[in-house]
């Protein structure tokens, strides 16, 4: 049987790999592998969000169900993983540390919301950096891919450039091998980069919305504690 006989098989996925030269299959290996890592973040980030936005929608409607603010903070635990309950625990805990220190005057009540600004942005700042993690990583894969998948494309074309040559023969069954081992690289790199490019713009989307309800929330919180400073005027 002639070994350069070309069938259907010689173009299966799994002969395209094993016939590819060492240089190809690193690249799609490589390329496999960032394929898997970013699957894991969009699984991971996914998991994630709903969690976040379904224990938010919890939380915020415990706020706005009629009752205290500090009955609500109780019930959430002394170290809530959520970034609400943290929150609305850190701008009760200045306003508890400030009456405790006396009567709050204008001075005493400005220096008070400007603490909690504080806190709060401090909880939004690494809330938002945390939900980002692993965004950055997508935009790799997102990005390097195709060119990854280009550079194996590239050089399996010069592989079936080389056949030519040694052969003396440009018949197709010398040939076509070699340039589908290189568009398997490229088609490697697109499966690779597509589901990391969408999940990339989507998931900053929405990191961007999450980080805005924190802000929301913390604007809420904000104007809560200045409508007790006023009552007690």
């Amino acid at each position: 049987m002639d070994p350069n006989a070309v069938s259907a098989d010689t173009f299966s996925f799994l002969t395209l790999f094993l016939r590819a030269d060492w240089v190809i299959k690193g690249v799609m290996i490589g390329l496999a592998i960032a394929s898997l890592w970013s699957w894991a973040v969009i699984l991971d980030k996914t998991f994630r969000f709903s969690a976040l936005n379904s224990n938010a929608d919890k939380f915020e409607n415990q706020v706005s169900g009629g009752r205290s603010l500090e009955e609500v903070a109780q019930e959430a635990g002394d170290r809530p993983r959520h970034p609400l309950p943290r929150m609305l625990q850190a701008a009760l805990k200045e306003w508890r540390d400030a009456r405790a220190r006396g009567a709050l005057g204008d001075t005493q009540s400005a220096f008070l919301i400007q603490r909690i600004d504080r806190v709060l942005d401090s909880i939004i700042s690494r809330e938002s950096a945390r939900i980002e993690d692993g965004l950055g990583s997508l935009a790799i894969v997102a990005t390097a891919s195709p060119f990854v998948g280009l550079f194996g494309t590239v050089w399996g074309i010069m592989h079936a450039f080389q056949n030519i040559a040694i052969q003396k023969n440009t018949s197709l069954a010398v040939v076509a091998p070699a340039i589908a081992e290189a568009l398997f690289a490229t088609a490697i790199g697109l499966v690779a980069a597509i589901p990391a490019y969408i999940a990339y713009n989507k998931f900053s989307t929405d990191a961007g919305k999450f980080s805005g309800r924190l802000e929301g929330f913390a604007d809420d919180l904000s104007t809560a504690i200045q409508r007790r400073l006023a009552e007690r005027v």
